[in-house]
Formats: structure tokens, sequence, C-alpha cells
């Protein structure tokens, strides 16, 4: 072989290694770029699935719920109407579980439970039985819409026969209505879907119990 042959192998060798390079390079470059926006893009989606609206619409949520099952607890044992006593034991069965969906949605979002919340969260589904007594002094937040005192539930937790039934369903409408009121709020400003379909049911719920509270007031 010659030496003019030798060279052109050496030069073709090395015009091959660089176009190699060249393609891992670019291989690479192509590769983080493609998977770099795809990272960045799913990051956001976690905290986009909700905002502030919501987070404060399910920290009241549970709280406010909580009180409900208390005041149906003592409904269940103090009332003397059946349907009043019905209609607690739905309430009942129905909030119990909206608490614990509720604390799923701070799980799921990475928010805390804190003050109140937490307290009254881990009510949910358990057996309320005989609890009514024990918690009728837990603190309770003030100031949202429908949320009795400590005074109010005391008085309820003392009254008996039918004057327990009126002053519970006359409670309960005024605690419905609040209820209302914020889950109006969460539809208006809230992000969650989840959230926001749970205050959707919470207002068709409410309201069709409002209306049954006061036809039951009638009749009492």
């Amino acid at each position: 072989m010659n030496r003019t042959s030798v060279l052109g192998m050496l030069g073709a060798a090395a015009v091959t290694a660089v176009l190699v390079a060249g393609c891992s390079d670019s291989t690479g470059s192509a590769t983080a770029a493609s998977t770099t926006p795809s990272a960045a893009a799913t990051s956001p989606a976690v905290s986009a699935d909700h905002n502030a609206a919501d987070t404060a619409f399910v920290h009241d949520m549970i709280p406010h719920h909580a009180q409900a099952v208390e005041m149906a607890d003592m409904a269940i044992q103090q009332a003397s109407n059946a349907q009043v006593k019905q209609l607690a034991t739905r309430i009942q069965q129905a909030q119990g579980p909206e608490i614990e969906q509720m604390r799923g949605f701070l799980t799921a979002w990475g928010e805390p439970e804190t003050g109140p919340t937490a307290t009254s969260g881990s009510m949910g589904g358990m057996d309320h039985s005989g609890m009514s007594q024990a918690t009728s002094t837990m603190p309770m937040p003030q100031g949202m819409p429908g949320m009795m005192t400590g005074q109010q539930m005391q008085q309820l937790g003392q009254a008996t026969g039918a004057d327990f039934d009126r002053m519970f369903l006359q409670m309960m409408t005024e605690h419905h209505n609040g209820a209302i009121q914020m889950a109006q709020t969460e539809l208006a400003e809230g992000q969650s879907p989840a959230a926001k379909a749970l205050a959707q049911k919470i207002i068709q719920d409410q309201q069709s119990e409002i209306t049954e509270m006061q036809n039951l007031l009638s009749t009492l």
C-alpha cells in the first residue's frame, strides 16, 4: 500500500469519527430538549389542579360539616319526631363521608390540615353515637356562614321534645344556608373540578333538605 492510500484511509476515518460524534451530540441534545420540556410541563399540572379558593373552601367546609354531623347526632338521640330523626340520619350519612372526601382533596393537593380542620375532619366516617355531649364544647371556627356558637350548641343539647325538634330544624336550616353560600363562592372562584362538583352537590342536597325542614316546621 503506498503512502497516498494510507493518508486517504486515515482521512476518511477521521471524517467518520467527527460525523459519529456530531450525531451523538445531536441525539443527546435532542433527547435533552425533548425530555426537559416534558418534565416542566407535568409539574405545573399538579399545582394548577386547584387554587387558593379551593383550599379555603375545603378548610372551611370540613369543620362546617363536622358541626352539622354533631347536630345530627343530637337529633338522632333527642328528637321526638320520627321524621326529624330520619332527616338527621340522612344528614349524618351524607356529610360524614363528604368530610373524608374533602380530607382526600387536601392530601392530593399536598395541602395541610390545619387548626380545627384537622380535629373536625377526623370525625368523618366514625361511629358518632354518644358523641354530641363530648364534642358540644369542641372549639369551632366562628365567622363562617351558618356556624352555630358554643352557646347555641349547648342550648340545643339541653332542649327536649318538640322544643328540640323546632330548634334543630331552625338551626340546621341556617347552617345549610351558610353551606350553600360557601359552595356558591367555590363555584364562582374555585378551580378544582372535584371540589366544584362537590360544591354543586352540597347546594342541591342541602337546598332540598331546607325545603324538607321548612315543611316539617310547619307541622310542629
